[in-house]
């Protein structure tokens, strides 16, 4: 049986990035603190009560679920129970036309207020892995995948700053190993030169990444092996895709 440990303990919305939204998140985090001047020590591991990480097998869907209905704030539009009131004012105030969904620019406004100045292809990228294809239209982004954005960047962050030891803003090839690692994908290093080369902004392999990449190639990484799990059916490690199924499971990630 396959070690799924060194491939992956994700943070995947409902129903891994879309579909089944028929319970409500936790209750969200207001916009992410600026980083002080020093991290606390690094870790292995996270314990399910921080992040969500644990050993062994398939993690859960991230986040972890309880059961219950949709708040409605002012407007008519519906939030999940226990909505911080700050992720609420950030979706109504990208929300100019108070349509109830946003859309990729609007989008890319509310996250870059809190988190970072993210790139277009990043947010496309957003758009596409936390959109309910079942309720949402592919181009705008409702309240409830909102918040769930808002919740895993959050916590991509903090992990973020926390392996940022020398408070740069960005991380390095090893850096982003443990970053990687401890969101439960032990990445090859030949992948890593990989994702260094392809998402610093075209700067030589001695580069590093700054958020709003970290962001990027992390999301792809575990968004392919989330498709990749689902046809290992055994957890072997392998397996067989026809080349029709490997383009499907891969183009989608090949954000403009």
């Amino acid at each position: 049986m396959a070690d799924y440990n060194r491939y992956g303990h994700g943070y995947a919305t409902q129903s891994s990035y879309g579909g089944g939204y028929g319970q409500a998140p936790p209750p969200s985090a207001p916009p992410a603190p600026m980083p002080t001047a020093s991290a606390p020590p690094p870790s292995s591991s996270y314990s399910s009560s921080s992040y969500g990480y644990s050993q062994g097998g398939y993690p859960s869907s991230y986040p972890p679920q309880t059961a219950g209905g949709f708040g409605y704030g002012f407007g008519g539009v519906a939030f999940p129970p226990g909505t911080h009131p700050d992720v609420e004012r950030a979706f109504r105030a990208a929300d100019r036309d108070g349509s109830g969904a946003i859309d990729e620019h609007e989008l890319q406004g509310a996250l870059s207020t809190a988190y970072h100045r993210f790139s277009i292809r990043t947010v496309r990228l957003l758009m596409f892995l936390f959109n309910d294809p079942a309720t949402s239209s592919p181009s705008r982004m409702g309240p409830t995948e909102f918040v769930s954005l808002w919740n895993c960047l959050g916590q991509w962050r903090g992990i973020f700053d926390r392996y940022d030891r020398d408070r740069s803003g960005k991380i390095d090839s090893r850096e982003l190993t443990e970053a990687l690692r401890s969101l439960g994908y032990a990445v090859p290093p030949s992948v890593i030169e990989l994702l260094m080369v392809n998402y610093n902004n075209g700067v030589s392999s001695n580069g590093a990444l700054d958020f709003d990449n970290f962001v990027e190639c992390g999301m792809i990484v575990k968004g392919l092996t989330e498709k990749f799990k689902e046809k290992d059916t055994r957890y072997t490690g392998s397996a067989t895709l026809t080349y029709d199924g490997f383009l499907s499971m891969v183009i989608p990630f090949i954000v403009p």
